[in-house]
């Protein structure tokens, strides 16, 4: 099958949100391939400890790329221990400048309980306004029901859940079968 004719893989939507001293990071688990779901229970938020200070990181693009970017963040933040802001800019330009890392198709969302990042292969390191940050196919929709959700007195995780319900609904790449991280500080 050529290039031009791969239907390409879709899927992942994932959610940062910062509230009350804690932060949620939640995405969904439906993996497509064009026009088919391959698998609805993919795990695309993990928890790293890297130097023994806990990380949150959501991903969304290529499953290889993004392990290949979570191994390269773990590395930097065991150079810089406790430094989420420092290893996601250093990342983040080894991610523009290398390249190998320049063909990565993939994006972060990372915290410490502390700072919501969300890292891009542009070479930014974004801190969102409204304590929201949301990417993949479905991020739009997480995000705009989110930012909608932090008007009311719900958690940081409830508004996550809530927002990711609606991405689902709305999204054919998004499914409801989370994964769901917190950390506080």
């Amino acid at each position: 099958m050529a290039k031009d004719e791969f239907p390409g893989w879709h899927g992942t939507t994932i959610i940062g949100v910062r509230r009350g001293g804690e932060v949620v990071i939640a995405g969904d688990g439906q993996v497509s391939l064009g026009q088919t779901v391959i698998k609805g229970t993919a795990k695309k938020v993990r928890v790293i400890s890297p130097g023994g200070y806990d990380v949150v990181c959501g991903f969304a693009g290529s499953t290889a790329d993004a392990f290949t970017l979570l191994e390269r963040l773990e590395a930097k933040l065991e150079a810089t221990p406790g430094q989420l802001a420092r290893a996601s800019v250093e990342l983040a330009k080894d991610w523009r400048t290398d390249k190998y890392l320049q063909k990565l198709e993939a994006m972060l969302i990372v915290t410490d309980g502390e700072s919501l990042l969300v890292i891009t292969g542009a070479g930014d390191v974004l801190e969102p306004e409204h304590d929201v940050a949301a990417i993949g196919s479905g991020g739009n929709f997480a995000l705009a029901a989110a930012r909608g959700l932090m008007e009311t007195d719900k958690t940081a995780e409830d508004i996550a859940r809530a927002a990711m319900a609606i991405a689902s609904d709305i999204c054919v790449y998004t499914n409801g079968n989370l994964t769901v991280e917190k950390i506080s500080k």
